[in-house]
């Protein structure tokens, strides 16, 4: 198939880019990566008649620590979260998700801020962006706000982006010296969308784990928080015991959907193996 016939419109700054979007209402999108809406206007699951491209955006581009955040402009690569300084530096998580992204051809090309904004609950900066306890920047007919993370993945593929509005940057939390950090995923072939996924970030005292916070992908809607593992976990020292229940609470944060691929049982299965593969980890100070 091909895409229905649509106007274009490059807009040069943020304003443009509202104000055209504005004038064409529900009939027009939003365009950076691509990686996502170019197929799903080849198969015409959308077919709006205009695309505003806001690839030319300047104040979309960019990262650079603002206090306690790291400001990571919405059209940052997936790419550059492996080679930008600050990243490696102030939200390492990021960098360790990044190599499972798809594939290179598509890191060079799909954006963060499309990422969060699709909220494909199998994708991983989603739900790194929950571990992270990040703000999602938006611009809007109405202004600009800041949205928790915790608050902006609704339903499937819905978020708290209103008619109009595209994200500006993500602000994540600077990296601390008492935190730790782990992600892992597990797939049938390196590059598919993953059966479960996990990103972790913790803050310890010693051995302690003063706070945590665990975000599973795969496994529902929305990238989801298990936040009675979180609280089974926090104030604890990880020995056998204590990862153990931790894998066992799952069971009260996740609830699989059915799928022809893998039974709800073996997700959640294999969410519990993964969990205590990165608490191993962040008890040997990952």
């Amino acid at each position: 198939m091909k895409a229905r016939a649509f106007s274009y419109f490059r807009a040069e700054t943020i304003e443009q880019a509202l104000d055209a979007h504005a004038r064409a209402g529900d009939d027009a999108r939003f365009i950076a990566g691509g990686q996502s809406l170019v197929p799903a206007l080849s198969l015409r699951l959308q077919a709006p008649r205009l695309l505003i491209d806001i690839t030319h955006i300047a104040e979309l581009r960019g990262v650079e620590r603002q206090g306690d955040f790291l400001r990571i402009g919405a059209l940052t690569r997936h790419c550059e979260m492996l080679s930008e300084p600050l990243i490696g530096q102030f939200a390492p998580l990021l960098r360790a998700a990044a190599p499972f992204v798809a594939h290179p051809a598509i890191r060079n090309r799909g954006t963060i801020g499309g990422s969060v904004a699709l909220a494909d609950p199998a994708s991983e900066f989603p739900a790194i962006t929950l571990a992270l306890a990040a703000e999602i920047e938006i611009a809007g007919p109405a202004g600009r706000r800041r949205v928790r993370a915790d608050d902006f993945f609704v339903d499937l593929f819905e978020t708290a982006l209103g008619p109009g509005e595209l994200i500006t940057a993500i602000h994540v939390p600077v990296f601390r010296s008492n935190q730790r950090f782990a992600f892992d995923e597990m797939a049938r072939r390196r590059g598919d969308y993953a059966l479960v996924g996990c990103g972790l970030l913790a803050s310890c005292e010693g051995d302690r784990i003063d706070d945590i916070r665990i975000a599973f992908f795969s496994v529902g809607n929305v990238p989801t928080r298990v936040k009675t593992v979180e609280a089974t976990l926090a104030g604890a020292t990880l020995d056998p015991a204590r990862v153990a229940a931790a894998q066992m609470a799952l069971e009260a944060d996740l609830a699989p959907p059915e799928s022809d691929e893998v039974p709800p049982a073996m997700r959640l299965h294999l969410a519990r193996v993964l969990l205590g593969r990165l608490l191993g980890r962040l008890g040997e100070g990952a």
